[in-house]
């Protein structure tokens, strides 16, 4: 769910400034699923960039504190959205965890690293949701230590189907500050793509496992 439009248009004039985000529907990307895309997204380039930075932080702030009220804590998911976890936290001034994909193997075997106390709320911060299965993966380690996970702010969605089902299965309430369709409609505003390159995202949006096999 995305709660303001001009945030969302601004986030993705943003992502495509600082090259976060790059649409190359003539020479796809491979991800690591194996799927061919025409879009790449880094959201950890932000961090280079301090008004960038800034902004994001001020933004999924507000966004967090608006749509679940004030956390006791707030969790980052590993490794993308530590860094833009810490700063929401330190914008929001309450205390900061992460989640790591799965326990150490070592010493304590954490999964859950840093302070958190049963029935304490939680939000948790993400980078990027493509199919959630990740983030939702957090969400559950968190449940397990007895936290009482508000829901989840992201920087941006792909806005797969598979991952709406996937939040509305575990019953996790998600919310972003841009997705895959302000970010078409703001790359064409821009001219950074053609009537003809809009077509191919979506596209590729609809059935991306089998796009371009």
């Amino acid at each position: 769910m995305i709660l303001n439009k001009d945030t969302a248009k601004k986030t993705a004039e943003l992502l495509l400034q600082i090259k976060a985000i790059k649409l190359s529907p003539g020479k796809p990307f491979q991800w690591a699923s194996g799927w061919n895309s025409p879009i790449y997204c880094d959201n950890r380039v932000t961090l280079s960039y301090p008004p960038v930075r800034v902004f994001l932080k001020e933004e999924m702030a507000k966004i967090a504190e608006l749509q679940y009220g004030k956390p006791d804590v707030i969790a980052g998911v590993a490794t993308g959205a530590i860094a833009i976890g810490v700063l929401v936290a330190q914008e929001l001034g309450v205390p900061f965890i992460y989640v790591r994909p799965e326990p150490k193997n070592h010493g304590r075997k954490n999964q859950i690293e840093g302070h958190l106390e049963s029935g304490q709320n939680v939000i948790v911060i993400e980078d990027l949701i493509s199919t959630g299965k990740s983030s939702l993966n957090a969400v559950e380690a968190l449940k397990e230590a007895g936290a009482v996970v508000k829901g989840m702010v992201a920087i941006f969605s792909y806005g797969f189907e598979i991952a709406t089902e996937n939040f509305k299965e575990k019953n996790v309430s998600l919310t972003t500050l841009s997705n895959y369709d302000n970010l078409l409609e703001q790359a064409l505003d821009s001219s950074y793509i053609s009537e003809k390159e809009l077509a191919t995202l979506q596209e590729w949006r609809a059935n991306p496992s089998k796009w371009n096999k």
